[in-house]
């Protein structure tokens, strides 16, 4: 016999399903809302709102929902099942030095490396795009003022229009909003910025830029460890920093230092991305590395952040950089394209556990000891 189909007997039911990154019900996170029953029990209709529109696991919790009604109320015979998200954001830290500037920005991922030259900003580029495809609305600051490559890896140029006389409209392309120094200075001019002008700098484009409401600001970061982070912290909640390396023994050296200086900030490693990590040749089909890679395991390891993923080395990824086509959208089925794409969901994952599991902002509890020589620069 058919149990009875009311809003109590489904939510009961609905407990048994739990989203795989949480490892909570969908139920007792407040997910189904919504619901309708009608036709005396024979249709039933409800929203599962998860947390995020990027959320990897739509698809898998959405067949573990049909199934679950199908075995518990095989009365049903129209089921809608509509999947939605709505990304929790990242708190404003109340210890923390400044003002939140950016207040309509759910999460404000920093995206750093460090040295230059390791695809960072290609990185930077790519995750925004794959995040706005699985639905999330996203927007990207260009902070890398000392050379600024946002622009050109878009295909975006002119002027951003004004709004009065002190506000900044940014620039739309590929569903995605921009700002960055590169569309305010004539190419190629050299840009020379000490630690308080910088400071400034940070806050107009926080501030006078007129930022629509978004679940992610992804910030291109300039490489190494600088004045930015430290001023950007004073203006905004920082989700977390994703580090971005290549297998190269130096350049993992440096991404422990930009560890370092995040870890001292009390601000959380989302992730890691291993980016230039060999290619496929097209001939043989064999994997080849060109750095050695013997020390990668132990090098991630010591890092102690998870590896969100690895990017081969493809020259596709350097054509589109030079056509202004981002590859994900130049050649969405390529292998670079699909690891991106991996690479996203897993950090909207990250991004939702950490805010949704009491993960912090700015003065997050990562264990690391109060902000010493460092933290004092940013004054």
């Amino acid at each position: 016999m058919a149990n009875e189909l009311t809003e109590a007997a489904l939510l009961q039911a609905l407990e048994a399903v739990k989203d795989p990154d949480l490892g909570q019900s969908i139920v007792s996170m407040g997910m189904i809302k919504h619901v309708a029953i009608g036709d005396g029990g024979k249709a039933l209709s409800f929203t599962c709102e998860l947390t995020t529109p990027a959320c990897p696991v739509k698809d898998q919790i959405e067949r573990e929902i049909r199934d679950t009604v199908k075995k518990s109320f095989p009365q049903v015979e129209q089921l809608d099942v509509k999947m939605t998200g709505k990304t929790v954001g990242t708190s404003f830290a109340a210890d923390g030095p400044g003002e939140n500037l950016i207040p309509q920005i759910r999460n404000v991922v920093a995206v750093a490396s460090g040295k230059g030259g390791v695809g960072k900003s290609t990185v930077t580029v790519n995750l925004a795009l794959a995040l706005a495809k699985m639905g999330a609305k996203v927007a990207v600051l260009d902070l890398d003022v000392y050379g600024p490559s946002v622009p050109q890896l878009l295909g975006i140029g002119g002027r951003p229009k004004l709004q009065g006389e002190t506000k900044i409209t940014p620039m739309s392309v590929h569903g995605i909003e921009t700002m960055s120094m590169g569309l305010l200075v004539e190419p190629r001019q050299a840009m020379i910025w000490r630690g308080p002008i910088l400071g400034g700098l940070i806050t107009q484009f926080l501030r006078d830029v007129t930022w629509s409401e978004a679940d992610y600001l992804l910030i291109d970061l300039p490489p190494a460890t600088c004045d930015v982070p430290l001023a950007l912290m004073q203006c905004c909640a920082l989700t977390g920093v994703v580090l971005v390396t290549t297998p190269e023994a130096l350049s993992f050296s440096d991404v422990h230092r930009a560890k370092a200086l995040f870890h001292q900030m009390r601000v959380p490693a989302l992730g890691l991305v291993l980016n230039m990590a060999g290619y496929t040749c097209g001939a043989c089909g064999k994997h080849h590395d060109i750095f050695s890679c013997a020390h990668v395991p132990k090098e991630v390891e010591e890092l102690d952040i998870p590896l969100l993923g690895e990017i081969p080395i493809d020259r596709e990824i350097a054509a589109s950089a030079a056509a202004g086509e981002p590859i994900l959208l130049r050649k969405p089925e390529n292998e670079s394209s699909k690891a991106l794409c991996a690479i996203a969901e897993k950090l909207a994952a990250r991004i939702s556990v950490r805010n949704l599991t009491g993960g912090a902002a700015t003065r997050a509890d990562t264990g690391a000891p109060p902000a010493g020589p460092v933290g004092s620069q940013a004054s």
